[in-house]
């Protein structure tokens, strides 16, 4: 008779090792490796014989589909990172850290469904009945025919999501707090993590109804369990904020019926989260036009235009290595631009210490930020200030060089609408809007930018020229 095999798997990410170790090579994380049965997670269980397969009907790609796909929650910002709502038998994974205000903005769009009709029933297995009930009356959700539940066990909640009408959205919070009968290990491991999900997601596919699962996230900030789960939904949403701030961002990383670049901003208050409908205002509202070293950076989420404050402030350094601290942007890309001002614009900054701060705690990702990085480094660097109606976008080459970027029309209407009457950006950009040339100063090199921000002080009222 065969030696029952048995593997080791890392609680943490899930890497499968051989033998027992202190360390996981794959995270590097210590004490998470667990002895697990192979035949005891998902498949047959020990000892059973696998069964035969039947077969299962074969469809084409055109055929009836339901009328509404899309169950719209009436919640602007929340429809827009879905992309116009939850897909009818879709699985939809939520994360965040701890007291972000995940289970608020579930909570939330469970009222507003019940309240247009549907079935929603909002499992929680972190929560006793009565704390649930708390947030909802905080929220004034307590009028709601939303169902609720307290319970961890995946088959005692298949057998209640089942019984009655079908409903449309089930929220699962939180997927850590699963734990199955036919998967031998404590509630949070990989293998109770990945039976749970995948009976949740197979009771969405078969029925129809919308699962929105929420997951912990790790001190890196990704999910916590095995990647394999966001593998396994539609849609991974990250429900991102500084607790400093009061604003809150659920950011789309994947969305297989809709964009992946789409943002939703909220507002955090003691009734709930509020929407906000024009970011640009929340980022800008604290802005001090008269200081050196701050330039408005007309970005784009999605299909949404936003602008926003980067700061940076260039200080004379005492230190044999001087300090680079970034807040909000990539320290990486932060350094290419450094190297690019130093090598093509003659800009010495091997003695100084660089710090960059993104306004509001918020991040950018795109490269069309490089010409305010650069120009809010120049400006901090020769103290002088910006124009206050200016705004700045376009990517930096490593030639020095100033590419244009996407969505052009889009950046400037949105910068005309707050009040700025005037842009510096890439020349030869491919989608200006025609009739506005004196509202945009073009550069088509990083010098050139540099020699404009200095030109500005030699035309100052003062007559004082740059040192």
């Amino acid at each position: 008779m065969a030696k029952a095999k048995t593997q080791f798997i890392c609680q943490n990410c899930g890497t499968v090792h051989s033998r027992w170790a202190g360390k996981c090579d794959g995270c590097g994380e210590w004490n998470t490796i667990v002895e697990e049965d192979p035949m005891g997670g998902i498949g047959s269980g020990p000892g059973k014989a696998p069964k035969k397969g039947r077969p299962v009907t074969l469809t084409s790609l055109s055929g009836e589909i339901e009328e509404a796909p899309r169950i719209p929650t009436g919640m602007g910002e929340l429809d827009r990172a879905t992309g116009g709502g939850f897909v009818r038998g879709s699985a939809v994974l939520i994360g965040g850290d701890p007291g972000i205000g995940k289970s608020t903005l579930l909570m939330q769009a469970a009222a507003a469904l019940a309240r247009r009709g549907h079935r929603v029933i909002y499992v929680s297995g972190e929560e006793a009945v009565a704390q649930v009930r708390l947030r909802a009356q905080r929220l004034g959700a307590a009028d709601t025919d939303v169902l609720l539940a307290a319970e961890t066990n995946v088959e005692d909640i298949l057998a209640t999501i089942s019984e009655g009408k079908r409903p449309d959205l089930v929220i699962i919070d939180s997927i850590q707090t699963l734990w199955s009968d036919t998967a031998d290990s404590a509630p949070g491991t990989v293998t109770q993590v990945r039976t749970g999900v995948q009976a949740m997601i197979r009771f969405a596919k078969q029925t129809g109804a919308t699962m929105v699962l929420v997951g912990h996230v790790t001190k890196e900030g990704q999910i916590a369990g095995p990647r394999v789960v966001e593998h396994m939904v539609d849609a991974v949403l990250y429900f991102e904020g500084d607790r400093g701030h009061h604003y809150r961002i659920l950011r789309t990383v994947k969305n297989r019926f809709g964009p992946t670049d789409e943002i939703g901003v909220f507002e955090m208050s003691d009734k709930g989260l509020r929407e906000v409908a024009n970011p640009s205002e929340l980022f800008l509202g604290e802005r001090n036009e008269k200081a050196p070293g701050a330039a408005v950076f007309a970005g784009m989420e999605g299909t949404r235009p936003v602008l926003v404050e980067v700061q940076a402030l260039v200080a004379a350094t005492s230190l044999g290595t001087p300090r680079r601290a970034v807040v909000g942007w990539d320290s990486s890309r932060l350094a290419m631009i450094l190297a690019v001002l130093e090598a093509h614009c003659g800009i010495r900054l091997g003695q100084h210490d660089v710090y960059l701060n993104v306004a509001g705690g918020y991040r950018i990702s795109e490269p069309a930020a490089d010409m305010a990085i650069a120009s809010a480094l120049v400006s901090s660097l020769a103290g002088i200030a910006l124009p206050a109606d200016c705004v700045y976008f376009g990517e930096v080459s490593l030639s020095g060089a100033v590419r244009p970027v996407a969505h052009t029309a889009q950046r400037l209407k949105e910068a005309e609408k707050l009040g700025f009457s005037a842009a510096v950006l890439p020349a030869a950009s491919p989608d200006l809007p025609k009739g506005s040339a004196g509202k945009w100063r073009e550069v088509d090199s990083l010098p050139d930018l540099v020699a404009r921000i200095a030109g500005s002080r030699l035309k100052a009222p003062t007559g004082q020229e740059d040192g």
